[in-house]
């Protein structure tokens, strides 16, 4: 770097020795930071594998990158990060070993919560995982500190870090340090050398804040050395503690004592171990004697002896797909939910088992039971947080979430006013316990993490598959549509912080090419993957039955807006043309109409809508406002009928449906165009015959899904951008 920019916010310290195995995930994850202004200091120890190649392919000529170069022979972590500290620029210092992974949004956060209240070091929880998956993934930290920030003192510091004691041991967490405390490590400790510093930095006067914020990922594997104890390195603490002096703090003269005692312990301990691996009786026994308050330690390796070695839940391998959702899809009932039900059954078609992790208990809403529709066969497995599957039903955990189903119940038997809506359940802050339960459930070593809706972009780190590019099915702009649609019982969401979400992962599936160009010239960096709904065409047009109207939707804004308009300013002119005329209204969206107008008829959710297309004449789709591809047009089209909306119907899709249906903003001109269709059966049958003709051309799963199922299929290398109308003309 250019000696003459200004200082980065944070310089991240990665010693290295051979970390070719994992050191392109370290170095991802912190490239990847939404905290751009930092550098990366690459302190090498003499390594003689091919890792600094890998650096650099994964940096990719990132200016930010800085690579230090140690002596040979080896000289140890602790000297390689003092090198790295002294080329280091930035007004803070983080630390992350080189084979750990940091969520994207950590520098950030951290940083922020930091400054705000004037800490001068600042840690955060550990997700701990293990790379052969013989162990569930954990947090570090537990008790009060997992439930709000806290001050941590010389002495409570001292006190966690008891050598081989319960823990947690704070010593293990990775903190930041504002570089004017001159941090500097003992290079005398292989081990250890963390905690050494924080505490004689706490002991000079600095001061910690530890927050419970799960963005260190910490990995456990053959070659970590953080947990092996021996007799040399219980010499190097004694000789680094020596150093170490209390001053007129009682309470950490106290904890420095009983640290003494633990070492000795520890001491006695390890002697112990050894002389039992040598089969040399006698030693171990003048061991125990020498110090036996240390025999308490041989509880834990005999418990895990007897517990044996923990075979892990969670299938790996490389043709998996992970799909975090906080979506309640029990089945294709309505739009989105019938969207990733058919981009996962693209997916089984290629050959990868699908996963569906529900990652938030709220998923559930007020009902505690969840019934599961056969067309949920496309998922190999399906987890909902909070909740236990028997069979085709999965039923909530949480009591309170049984009584807001009883109070549901009695709402709507006696109308007592008692229920609430539920809380939008996409758009729920992500908390610990969700990261965890995706930890605990996601398969381990996926090909692929998606992310259903742009709010599931944080969790994906913690399905803990590195190497596997996420991708965020975008369903639409929601920004846009909540802003035009002003709907209820969601989240507010600006564009800004929108493409913020968007940018957490590697890419973008967005289900029209008119808002695949606006993330495409918002996010240059990422890949966007055009995937319009996909649908299986009828064999035939329908013209259906003369005077029959038919409209499908769930409960949404814009189709209640549309609804609504078309009752007041299409519909009278409609019944006026042709008195017999009859509207069917399939769907949830009647619950939030009022009495449906004469000749109209609410059906609800309808279980198979195949015989309603089948009979209706015409099917209509009076939008005015929304975003998106409306999932419900590709259906009629591939249901081969006569279909008449709007200009915001065919939004993103203009091109391939002209010619293909009736569009008309006006209303008056919307029910006229409605009326002449009821009246003829030719005109049907041609507008029919294109609608199915177009489906089949763009819209059937090979044509939808192929450049997505390539992308997974090449490691998330990006495929040349097309526009729909070129894709299918390749594929014709």
């Amino acid at each position: 770097m250019n000696a003459n920019t200004a200082a980065p916010r944070v310089s991240v310290i990665m010693a290295n020795y051979n970390g070719a195995a994992h050191i392109a995930a370290a170095v991802r994850s912190v490239l990847r930071q939404t905290e751009t202004d930092l550098e990366l200091i690459l302190s090498d120890d003499g390594s003689t594998d091919d890792s600094l190649q890998r650096v650099e392919a994964e940096a990719a000529g990132d200016p930010r990158l800085v690579i230090v170069r140690g002596r040979t022979p080896r000289t140890g972590p602790a000297a390689a990060r003092n090198r790295g500290l002294a080329a280091a620029r930035g007004r803070w210092i983080a630390v992350v070993d080189n084979d750990d992974i940091i969520h994207p949004e950590r520098l950030e956060r951290l940083l922020s919560q930091a400054e705000a209240d004037g800490a001068d070091i600042a840690a955060d929880d550990l997700l701990t995982f293990y790379e052969d998956g013989a162990k569930k993934a954990h947090a570090h930290l537990r008790g009060a500190l997992v439930r709000a920030p806290h001050w941590i003192s010389a002495a409570s510091y001292e006190r966690s870090n008891r050598l081989l004691g319960p823990g947690p041991a704070l010593g293990y967490l990775k903190p930041v340090f504002r570089r004017a405390l001159g941090p500097r490590y003992d290079e005398t400790l292989r081990i250890g050398e963390d905690s050494d510093l924080v505490l004689r930095l706490l002991i000079g006067g600095a001061r910690m804040r530890v927050y419970p914020d799960l963005t260190y990922l910490y990995r456990k594997h053959a070659a970590s050395i953080s947990h092996r104890i021996n007799l040399t390195a219980i010499a190097a603490f004694d000789a680094a503690y020596a150093k170490i002096d209390a001053g007129g703090d009682l309470d950490l003269a106290r904890e420095l004592a009983r640290g003494r005692a633990a070492r000795a312990d520890a001491r006695s301990f390890t002697q112990l171990i050894e002389a039992l691996k040598r089969r040399d009786l006698g030693a171990a026994v003048k061991a125990a004697l020498q110090r036996p308050s240390a025999l308490h330690l041989l509880k834990d390796p005999i418990a895990a002896r007897l517990k044996g070695r923990a075979k892990s839940a969670n299938p790996t391998g490389a043709r998996r797909i992970t799909l975090l959702s906080r979506q309640r899809i029990v089945g294709a009932t309505n739009g989105s939910s019938a969207y990733v039900l058919a981009l996962a059954g693209a997916l089984k078609a290629a050959g990868y088992a699908v996963d569906y992790v529900g990652a938030s208990p709220k998923i559930f809403g007020r009902w505690a039971v969840l019934r599961l529709r056969p067309e949920l066969n496309v998922f190999d497995r399906y987890h909902v947080h909070g909740g236990v599957r028997l069979g085709s039903i999965v039923l909530a955990r949480d009591p309170r979430v049984w009584l807001a189903s009883a109070l549901a119940v009695a709402d709507k038997l006696l109308k007592l006013g008692l229920s609430q809506p539920a809380e939008y359940a996409q758009g729920a802050p992500a908390t610990r316990e969700d990261a965890l339960f995706v930890a605990r459930t996601a398969s381990q070593g996926a090909s692929a993490i998606l992310c259903d809706y742009a709010f599931l972009a944080s969790l994906a780190p913690y399905a803990l598959s590195e190497k596997a590019p996420s991708l965020i099915i975008m369903h639409d702009l929601m920004s846009a549509r909540v802003a035009d649609a002003a709907e209820k019982n969601t989240v507010s969401l600006s564009a800004d912080e929108e493409y913020r979400l968007l940018g957490l992962a590697d890419s973008v599936i967005a289900i029209q090419q008119d808002e695949a160009a606006q993330v495409r010239a918002r996010l240059p960096a990422r890949a966007v993957i055009t995937a319009p709904h996909s649908v299986m065409p009828v064999s035939d047009p329908q013209p259906g039955v003369d005077d029959t109207l038919l409209f499908v939707g769930s409960n949404t804004a814009p189709n209640i807006v549309g609804l609504e308009r078309f009752f007041r300013d299409s519909w009278p002119l409609i019944r006026a043309a042709r008195p017999n005329a009859q509207l069917k209204v399939a769907g949830s969206v009647a619950r939030s109409l009022g009495a449906a107008p004469a000749g109209v008829t609410y059906l609800g959710v309808v279980p198979d809508l195949a015989p309603l297309y089948q009979d209706a004449g015409v099917v209509i789709s009076p939008l005015y406002t929304g975003s998106g591809l409306k999932i419900k047009l590709v259906e009629a089209l591939a249901a081969g009928k006569a279909v008449v909306g709007t200009t915001v119907t065919a939004q993103g899709v203009e091109r391939e449906v002209a010619g293909a249906m009736v569009i008309a903003d006006d209303p008056r001109q919307f029910g006229a165009e409605a009326a002449a269709l009821l009246a003829s059966h030719g005109k049907r049958a041609a507008l029919a015959a294109s609608a199915l003709a177009c489906a089949k051309a763009h819209f059937s799963a090979d044509a939808a899904f192929r450049d997505l199922v390539a992308f997974i299929a090449n490691n998330g290398a990006a495929l040349p951008q097309k526009t729909l109308p070129e894709a299918a003309a390749q594929r014709q």
